[in-house]
């Protein structure tokens, strides 16, 4: 006698489209890395986008979550809404970023919460912006942005789980 194994359904990331998502699988979707939440300088010219270590004035920076997120558009009107069209849109979002991932078919890496279980492993694995924000931009003069671009915001995190 054989005994049987009950398989446990797929995580909805891999079997639904961003456009498929309830607001509770989009909203966790989120890492809570907070590179999205970098200032960004865009050349005029190429187009091509710059991340700097200065923070949105509403960032955490030690949880890397949005202070005021239910009403940040009222304290920031250029904060981008995340949606599946903006999403497939624009091209600054994080190689980490899970919406990213998603869209283009890839799956989660093992720090993402909702694989390892835990919102510290975002941090732990060194893709969050804990620790590494120079200040906000209302402590950061505009002037000053240029000298404050970083390039490590959108490299892809290399290595294995720890432990």
């Amino acid at each position: 006698m054989t005994q049987a194994t009950t398989l446990k359904p797929a995580p909805f990331w891999r079997v639904k489209r961003l456009d498929e998502m309830s607001s509770q699988e989009w909203e966790s979707l989120c890492d809570g890395c907070g590179r999205c939440c970098l200032l960004k300088l865009q050349d005029e010219e190429t187009e091509r986008v710059y991340y700097t270590d200065v923070a949105c004035r509403l960032l955490d920076c030690d949880s890397c979550r949005c202070k005021s997120y239910p009403d940040r558009k009222a304290h920031v009107p250029d904060c981008v809404q995340l949606t599946p069209k903006t999403v497939e849109d624009i091209g600054w979002l994080p190689l980490t970023c899970a919406y990213r991932l998603v869209d283009e078919g890839h799956d989660l890496p093992w720090w993402h919460p909702l694989v390892s279980g835990s919102p510290e492993t975002v941090h732990e694995a060194g893709v969050s912006v804990r620790g590494r924000v120079s200040g906000t931009e209302d402590e950061v003069p505009p002037e000053d942005l240029e000298d404050r671009v970083v390039d490590w915001p959108v490299r892809k995190v290399r290595g294995k789980r720890r432990g």
